[in-house]
This record gives structure tokens, sequence and C-alpha cells, in this order.
């Protein structure tokens, strides 16, 4: 390209981190691969198994094949149950089709639902604060419908009605805005003195955690692109909080193809990030795609250190031990295995 007049501004890129996959999200893509060698293809999974095109698209090459209901998995064959959770009903309706299940719904998503279900039982109306039609809300609600009311912003509140103001809860979808979520709190709160909290933040640590790297660079940041599907709740927040936070633009991008060149007009500063759902190889895309345009210099913005691992659901756990331990049997007694 040609080179930069004099005195043109530095061209740099912010990477987010922490970004990227979740522990829930590498738990349930790591699900469908293993099942994918344990059983063969095809592996039926029910809704997207995470909200990121490519990560699907990539796993029906390999066999798995996406359905919307437990009612498109023929009698018997083996469904998995998404990293979004599912309702009691679901786990009926597979049990009628004598469906095998895994179920790969995210531990963090699966204490919502136990929340849910012990409030419902101690009678307390439950205000979940989320988006109507998301498949993580659908499962949560599945658990006590008559004892939640949604929530989907703070503009919601004044509407909201409950049995009693003195037995209320609030919780909420993993994926949401943690700033408006709170927003949501303060006015159900004024509404509702006893508003109960949750037991722990419902709003887990990964979608926290990739927010909170976006507010630390967005002011510095004439354009923050953050890599991510549209119908990735988490990743749509991102774009949303770079710009409540001092970005001049930002844009959601699946691929590095994506970018619109005219988007860099006048950038100096370009914020980088992606959705809890999204592999590094897209993220790493995007930064050759910058690198190509003179943004090539990267500094890194890191707001947490993530550890945290989940081990696999029990079905995978228990069919890997078996299959293992058959293999380590073949290797010990094969004659032509010894030296």
């Amino acid at each position: 390209m040609p080179d930069e007049p004099s005195g043109a501004p530095e061209r740099r890129v912010l990477l987010a981190a922490p970004r990227g996959y979740c522990a829930g999200v590498d738990r349930a893509v790591i699900t469908v691969e293993k099942a994918l060698d344990l059983y063969g293809p095809p592996i039926y999974v029910r809704k997207q198994i995470v909200h990121n095109k490519h990560v699907v698209a990539t796993l029906e090459k390999r066999g798995a094949v996406f359905v919307d209901s437990t009612e498109d998995v023929p009698e018997g064959e083996t469904v998995i149950f998404s990293a979004h959770g599912v309702s009691p009903a679901v786990h009926e309706e597979a049990r009628a089709l004598q469906l095998k299940t895994i179920d790969a719904t995210c531990p963090l998503v699966t204490k919502v639902h136990r929340e849910a279900v012990r409030f419902a039982n101690d009678d307390v109306d439950i205000l979940l604060i989320g988006h109507d039609g998301h498949e993580e809300v659908e499962g949560t609600a599945g658990e006590a419908p008559s004892h939640i009311t949604l929530v989907q912003s703070p503009e919601e509140v004044d509407a909201v009605q409950v049995r009693d103001p003195e037995r209320v809860v609030w919780l909420s979808q993993t994926t949401l805005s943690v700033d408006e979520t709170m927003e949501t709190v303060r006015r159900l709160r004024e509404k509702f003195p006893a508003l109960q909290d949750p037991p722990s933040d419902d709003i887990c640590y990964a979608t926290q955690n990739r927010q909170v790297a976006v507010k630390q660079m967005a002011a510095e940041c004439d354009l923050v692109i953050v890599v991510g599907s549209t119908n990735s709740s988490n990743s749509v927040r991102l774009v949303e909080v770079a710009v409540e936070h001092g970005a001049r633009d930002g844009h959601l991008v699946d691929y590095a193809d994506e970018i619109d060149e005219a988007w860099l007009d006048g950038v100096s500063t370009v914020g980088v990030t992606s959705g809890a759902s999204v592999p590094e190889l897209l993220v790493r895309e995007v930064l050759e795609w910058l690198d190509a345009r003179g943004y090539g210099d990267v500094a890194l913005v890191t707001a947490a250190e993530e550890s945290l691992m989940f081990s696999l659901p029990r079905e995978i756990r228990r069919d890997l031990k078996a299959r293992d331990g058959v293999e380590a049997a073949k290797v010990k007694h094969d004659p032509g295995a010894i030296s």
C-alpha cells in the first residue's frame, strides 16, 4: 500500500483480553466433537450448540445435524442439548421419543435453572431479566412458568405486576449487558423495595470480563470490531458497550471479509474483541486483515485472567472411559505391541 503522508496519525489495534470462547462454550463444542468421535455421525443437536455461524458450519461438515425440535430427531437416536439449556418439557419430549440425550447446558445456566426451581418451590414471584425468544430464557422460564415474569428492559418495569411485593426475586439471562441489567434491577427495586437478589451473579463471569475489557479500551478507539454472530446476545452487547463507553463507531462481523474498508476512514485506533462463542481463528483473520491495511501495531488490553474449566457431560465422560479402557486392554494383550 502507498506510504502514509507525513504527520498521519499512527495506526494501531487494541486487542481485548479475555475474548472468545468461555468455559461453557468450550465444553459444549467439545461435547459435540467427542460425540461424533464416539458414536459416529449423524449426531443430532437441538438448536445451535452455540450461537456462532462458523462453529455450526464446521460441526455440520463433521456430521452434526442441527434441528429446531426434538420431534425432528429420529426415534432412538442421540440428541445433544445446546449450551443455552432447555426446559423440563423438552426433556420429557426426548424421553417420549426414546432419544438418547446428552445435556451440554452451560453449568452457569444450570445454576440459574436451579435458582428458578428453588424460588418457585418457595412460592416466590420471579422477575426474569432477559430477551423474549432467546433459547436460554425459554429454558429458564420453562422451569417455573407460573412463577416467572419476563422483564426485557428498564422501560418495562412500570408494567410489572406481582402477587406479593414482599415475596419477589430477580434472576437474569447470563449473557446480558451488566449495566443495563443493573439499571433494570434498580428500577425494579424502586417499585418493589423488598426485591431479593439471586444467591450469586447470574450474568456469567465471561460476559462480564469481556464487557469490562471493552469498557477499558473503548474511549481510546475510533472503531471497535466485535467478531461474533448476530444471534449471539453477548456479542451484540459488546458492540453496544463499546459505543456507550466512548468508541466512535462499532460493528459486529462473523468474518474478516465482512469488514467495510469505509469504516477505517479517519480511524487511528481500532479495538478488536470477540464474543464468548467465537473461535480465536476468526479473530486472527481480522487482525491479518487490519495488518494488511496498515494496522499492524497490536497492544493487548487485559481486564482479567480466566482459568475456569468445566468437565464434560457425564454421558461423554462415561463412554470415553469405556472406550479408552477397551483400547488400553487391546494394547496390553497385543503381542505385536510389545517390543
